[in-house]
């Protein structure tokens, strides 16, 4: 039976919930728009949790990876059913952990939905190859996804159901076993994942979770009988995943490590969509996606009056608790993280010009982490953490650029590469952003936030080591093996090389 109310959290291995062996070294999960509410306790899993779950994963690999994908496919379908009966319910639980706006939370329910539906349509389709014509006749050449083993999913607050699923959906589909670490700021909605899973059938060992903060995480990591690590997250976290799983040569990863995302306003750009895309890529989860779009890059001749429109925008947000349907955003998802909003902008303080600062305002609650819209203005400066650094807060810069190249060459001036987007109406403009700008994720007229499961979602430089999670995960959770056969009684090689002895 699910749990939507009070957690009283428990590590799920092999089939089963198991308690901390040591039942003395719990967290709890705190309601971030009510601190004073306490959403549930939670273990802190230690080594022997730990070699629970790899060994229970370990032991399932091969009975689950023999089923084939159609077969893997039907717990998908089940999986899908109980995600689509429990949507409502679910949301309002990632509303109250994670903080996210009801509707956003909706939305998190929703890519999870599709995620899984489109996991199992992938194991329903049953391609994990492809067959390919040779030169030399009688023979025939195939390639085959073989999957890795067992995967270690690590996943962030701020989609605590839809990452998740794109971390672990296809690689359970592609016959890998998982251990998913959620993270310690939304344990409960971990909790509940697992509970689905369980519900689903999917057969003991396939699927396992553990609680815990990072040190549980960095033993999955290092633990010599896991084979993938997929992670979303820091870029300091990521990096030393990258430098650790490089040290062991039956590993591979895939880190999605945050931005310095922009929305590019060009000259030519329709001003009330410009200011909507800005508005969503900014604000939208409080800053705290990342894809947020810390920089709006605007031409010089539309500065003036999209600075205008923009902050007149900006001053209307109602800021508030995630459960009411008219708030825009919810909290900040904890002290650190509200610590470090405020830092940001005390140097821009320092630093630039202000043009808006909500944060002398009334908190919406009492108990809460909250960060109101703040909106400064600055040429370009190189280098400045401020405008490099990824804030993940309410924290917006709007730079003025001469053309679409210099835009391109601001959006560009940073280690990050995760996301852009260009408001334009010269398909060429479009065209030269797309061509010519750092990124992962592209978008015309759009804000810079937003995803489909069936694209990949990944970066470059600091945002990423160049394997995609969502659709793009494949490369990280199997392994392409090519095999030749010769149908025929002799043989005859290939580029013209003889096979005479």
């Amino acid at each position: 039976m699910i749990n939507f109310s009070k957690f009283r959290g428990q590590n799920y291995i092999n089939g089963r919930w198991a308690d901390n062996p040591s039942k003395t070294d719990f967290f709890a999960s705190l309601n971030p728009a009510h601190y004073e509410e306490i959403i549930g306790i939670f273990p802190k899993s230690g080594n022997q949790d730990i070699g629970e779950a790899v060994w229970a994963a370990r032991k399932a690999f091969d009975n689950w990876r023999s089923l084939g994908m159609v077969r893997r496919a039907e717990f998908m379908k089940r999986l899908t059913r109980l995600l689509e009966d429990h949507h409502e319910r679910i949301s309002r639980v990632v509303a109250r952990e994670a903080g996210k706006q009801i509707n956003e939370a909706r939305a998190d329910m929703t890519e999870a939905i599709h995620t899984t539906d489109y996991a199992a349509s992938v194991g329903v389709l049953g391609r994990r190859g492809e067959v390919v014509d040779l030169e030399v006749a009688g023979k025939d050449a195939s390639s085959k996804l073989v999957p890795r083993g067992v995967a270690v999913c690590i996943s962030p607050w701020n989609f605590p159901i839809a990452i998740p699923f794109w971390e672990m959906a296809l690689t359970l589909i592609y016959g890998n076993t998982v251990i998913f670490k959620p993270s310690e700021d939304t344990p409960a909605c971990g909790e509940i994942i697992a509970s689905l899973m369980h519900e689903a059938g999917f057969p003991p060992g396939v699927f396992n979770m553990l609680h815990g903060d990072g040190a549980t995480g960095w033993h999955l990591v290092n633990h010599p009988d896991t084979n993938v690590v997929i992670f979303t997250g820091s870029w300091e976290v990521g990096n030393k995943i990258k430098q650790e799983v490089a040290k062991h040569p039956h590993k591979i990863c895939t880190i999605e490590t945050g931005s310095k995302s922009s929305v590019i306003v060009l000259d030519d750009a329709s001003e009330d969509m410009a200011v909507t895309a800005g508005i969503l890529s900014a604000f939208k989860t409080a800053g705290q996606r990342c894809v947020s779009a810390s920089r709006i890059i605007v031409g010089r001749k539309l500065f003036n009056r999209y600075l205008e429109s923009f902050l007149a925008a900006a001053r209307r947000i109602k800021v508030g608790d995630p459960l009411d349907d008219d708030v825009f955003y919810g909290p900040m998802i904890n002290w650190p993280a509200v610590y470090k909003g405020q830092e940001f902008n005390e140097k821009a303080r320092r630093r630039f010009k202000v043009l808006l600062d909500r944060n002398d305002e009334s908190a919406p609650t009492k108990n809460g982490f909250w960060l109101m819209p703040f909106v400064y203005e600055t040429e370009w400066k190189t280098p400045d953490d401020v405008l490099q650094e990824e804030p993940f807060s309410p924290h917006v810069a709007i730079i003025p650029a001469s053309d679409v190249e210099d835009a391109v060459r601001i959006y560009n001036d940073t280690s990050y590469g995760l996301s852009v987007a260009v408001i334009t109406s010269d398909e060429a403009n479009a065209n030269y952003v797309l061509e010519n700008a750092r990124y992962g994720l592209g978008y015309v007229n759009l804000p810079c936030i937003g995803a489909d499961v069936r694209l990949p979602f990944g970066g470059i430089g600091k945002s990423g080591n160049l394997i995609a999670s969502a659709a793009g995960l494949v490369p990280a959770i199997t392994h392409q093996v090519a095999i030749t056969r010769n149908r025929t009684k002799e043989i005859k090689m290939a580029q013209g090389l003889s096979s005479k002895v």
